[in-house]
């Protein structure tokens, strides 16, 4: 059994998931680095084991967008310039660093996006093209690689201070 094994065996007879879903993260963190120290996980361990959980987080960051937007592995591909082999990679790997702020914009776009309309409707939003975008639309910006700029314009889209009453 290798060290991580037996160190999360360990874990799980120690801490109960549902005892910790109600904590706050920070809580629940101390808590599995406690359990993780006390059964002899090595620094290298814990830091392999946290990298793996960032890796999880951006490749289900992407997966989301992927599904909020509706846009196949293909498209997904076209919009990063990559093929669609390498999209796949990244779901099964994480998102390159250099890919990483791209899309946690378009991550923080879907956030947005779905906090302010139904769901349903927004893969027809960001195809639809806006005069405020010069005809372009919002996957457009996205496939430009300009999602800085997108994410501008999504704030201030949603930028309920503007509207006078």
């Amino acid at each position: 059994m290798t060290e991580g094994c037996g160190i999360i065996a360990s874990m799980a007879k120690a801490l109960r998931l549902e005892e910790l879903a109600g904590d706050d993260p920070t809580t629940a963190a101390q808590a599995v680095a406690g359990v993780l120290t006390v059964n002899g996980a090595s620094s290298g361990w814990m830091n392999r084991f946290l990298t793996e959980l960032d890796h999880i987080t951006e490749r289900s960051q992407l997966a989301r967008v992927l599904d909020v937007w509706s846009l196949s592995v293909a498209e997904a591909g076209r919009m990063f310039g990559v093929s669609r082999q390498a999209v796949d990679k990244w779901m099964s790997r994480g998102v390159p660093e250099q890919r990483r702020p791209v899309v946690a914009d378009l991550e923080a776009v879907t956030d947005l996006l779905v906090r302010y309309l139904k769901r349903d409707r927004i893969p027809t939003v960001v195809r639809r093209p806006a005069d405020r975008l010069d005809g372009a639309s919002m996957l457009d910006l996205a496939r430009a690689g300009r999602t800085s700029e997108l994410l501008a314009y999504t704030r201030e889209m949603f930028d309920l201070r503007r509207v006078v009453a």
